[in-house]
Formats: C-alpha cells, sequence, structure tokens
C-alpha cells in the first residue's frame, strides 16, 4: 500500500477513538503508534519519530496545543506534520492550535474516509513543498541557487534572509513561533534575542519590497502573498 512508510501517531484520551483510528488508518497501510495523555504523545513521539501526529485538543496532563508547541520548539520535529482534533464548534482551540504549529485541523465527530483523505493530502502537499524551488504569488525562491526572484527580478538576500524566508515560505499560512524560528536558523548553540528576528524580517520586507510576511502579535510571524 502506498501509505506504508508513514507512521502515524494518535493522541487521544478516549480509548474508542484510539481504537477506530488506529484500525482505520492500520487498514490503509499506515504504522500506527498510539498515546493516551499529553505527556504519553511527547514521550511517543520522541521515541517513534512519526510522520504526523494527531492530538486532542482535550487530554490530560498535557493539552494538544501545548503538546504541539513543545515539538515545535523542537528542531526534530519541524518537518513533522501535526493535526489537531478539536470538539465541533471549538474556535478558539483551532486558533490556538494553528498558532503553535499545527498544519491543518479536524472536528470531531470524524469519519475515517475524511480523516485518511485529508492526511493523505496533507502528505501530497509537503512532497510538494520538499522541491528545491519554491513559488508563491509572485515570489520565486530556488535553494540550490541561493536565489529569490520578485516578479522575475532577482532580490539579493544576507544568508540568514535567505533562511528565514525560506523557512516561512516553506509552509505558507503556518505560523512559526519565535522561539521555533530561533532554535531553526540560528541553532542552541548561538544566543540571540526576539530583536534579531525583527531586524531580519524589516529587512526582508524592505529588500523584497512586498509585506509577504505577516506579525501574528505576541506569538510569531507566517508567510502569506
Amino acid at each position: 500500500m502506498e501509505n506504508k512508510a508513514r507512521k502515524v501517531l494518535i493522541a487521544d484520551d478516549e480509548p474508542d477513538i484510539r481504537e477506530i483510528l488506529e484500525y482505520n488508518l492500520a487498514a490503509e497501510g499506515f504504522e500506527v503508534v498510539v498515546a493516551k495523555d499529553g505527556d504519553d504523545a511527547l514521550d511517543k513521539a520522541k521515541k517513534s519519530k512519526p510522520d504526523l501526529i494527531l492530538l486532542d485538543v482535550m487530554m490530560p496532563k498535557k493539552s494538544g496545543v501545548e503538546v504541539c508547541r513543545l515539538l515545535r520548539l523542537q528542531p526534530a520535529f519541524a518537518e513533522t506534520l501535526i493535526v489537531m482534533l478539536t470538539a465541533l464548534g471549538d474556535d478558539g482551540s483551532v486558533i490556538k492550535g494553528l498558532e503553535t504549529g499545527a498544519d491543518d485541523y479536524i472536528a470531531k465527530p470524524v469519519s475515517p474516509k475524511v480523516l485518511i483523505t485529508r492526511l493523505n493530502a496533507l502528505f501530497r502537499r509537503q512532497i510538494k513543498s520538499t522541491s528545491t524551488t519554491l513559488s508563491n504569488g509572485p515570489i520565486t525562491i530556488d535553494a540550490e541557487k541561493f536565489l529569490v526572484l520578485v516578479e522575475g527580478n532577482s532580490v539579493v538576500l544576507a544568508k540568514k534572509e535567505f533562511e528565514l524566508l525560506q523557512l516561512l515560505a516553506h509552509k505558507p499560512g503556518r505560523v512559526f513561533l519565535r522561539n521555533e524560528i530561533l532554535n531553526q536558523i540560528w541553532g542552541n548553540d548561538v544566543i540571540v534575542g526576539d530583536r534579531t528576528i525583527d531586524v531580519h524580517i524589516r529587512k526582508i520586507r524592505q529588500k523584497l519590497g512586498i509585506d509577504c510576511i505577516k506579525t501574528v502579535k505576541g506569538v510569531g510571524y507566517k508567510f502569506s502573498v
């Protein structure tokens, strides 16, 4: 099956939901790992290194939102897809989940068939985004050539500016936390502050001449053309 190599972690405190999702995902060829609460989800994520994590928002010990936030601060989970499972109409949880780095959300109760369709769509989108060339609106980023084009015109960015733009553009619309940006661009061994990010963002905006990086107040930044 095409999903055989994909590993999915399901974190939900309701045994019935875990069992139904585990059964259906396994039947589609996914390798499935399950967790019963927030702490268990963090532990299983670190041990199993899943390709995608399904996080129930309302879990004991740590909420799905908190688990998502903690995982996104670790470079090892920068590319891991994270999907929040939320109660129907729980808009607040949806917003918090997306602001802390979730790639998508699905409202409960969820049809296994719909869930699998959504997960496969995310995997296809992830494969497409790993191309060395990213194009979004008037902006094209070529990682191999270290080149940025705006409406066909070349724009020269410093190394960290290029890496920061590439990180944000890699997942348009997703909010990257400040600590997440610091860890992925500057690393844990370099001591820099929030002001460093602000300066780099301002320079990128000035050089591109397009307001493609939006500030999410008190949280971080996202790429949006």
